[in-house]
């Protein structure tokens, strides 16, 4: 196999693949343990940072691991997420950094978690403007005032919706990411008429308007 090559073996609970890069290095690692073959390399989700999540990485005892764990076989290694994460995780990879230079470990994952965080439901009414403007003050700028920023709904055409940004999140370079990952995914959600949302924020306006 290649360097890009996973391990793919047919298991019904496996959540992440593992390169053979990957599966050298951990192997590597764990055989200089007490006792490896009772460990299993845990792969867990501790927070977010921006659209990426924050990920922790360990050896620990299979036979400490907690119940609901999803625990799967890559060759001799063992391998444990949590339950609650096996959604978020779901697709990913787990490999070495493409900078040879750089240490460690890194998880390509395809999932991105909302960077405007659990928004929860919200009971609508109204015409499609009047909901997706109801969605943006009682959810989305209430999120958005944690960073400075809030959302202003310009107008509906058709099954699009135009929102600007102000405040932290005007020339922030985090915007686009907050529009795309966070306002956009919260209002496709929340209302299925709106099929696309479109930033119509100047983000050139202003000296330095993110620091404003």
């Amino acid at each position: 196999m290649s360097d890009t090559d996973t391990y793919s073996e047919e298991q019904v609970d496996q959540v992440v693949t593992v390169t053979e890069a990957a599966f050298a290095k951990v192997v590597e690692v764990r055989n200089e343990e007490d006792d490896p073959a009772g460990l299993a390399l845990r792969i867990s989700i501790t927070g977010s940072r921006g659209v990426d999540y924050v990920y922790d990485l360990a050896f620990l005892e299979i036979a400490e691991a907690p119940d609901d764990d999803i625990r799967w076989e890559v060759d001799d290694l063992s391998l444990l997420i949590p339950a609650e994460d096996r959604d978020k995780l779901a697709g990913a990879t787990l490999d070495l950094p493409s900078n040879p230079t750089q240490g460690g470990l890194v998880i390509r994952n395809p999932n991105r978690p909302n960077p405007l965080g659990d928004i929860g439901t919200l009971e609508l009414t109204g015409e499609i403007p009047d909901r997706v403007g109801q969605l943006i003050a009682e959810r989305i700028n209430p999120a958005l005032a944690s960073h400075g920023g809030y959302a202003t709904l310009v107008g509906v055409e058709g099954t699009t919706a135009y929102v600007t940004m102000g405040g932290g999140c005007q020339g922030c370079s985090m915007s686009a990411a907050t529009l795309t990952e966070g306002i956009r995914s919260a209002i496709l959600e929340a209302i299925p008429e709106i099929l696309e949302v479109v930033d119509a924020t100047d983000h050139s306006a202003g000296e330095n308007p993110f620091y404003s």
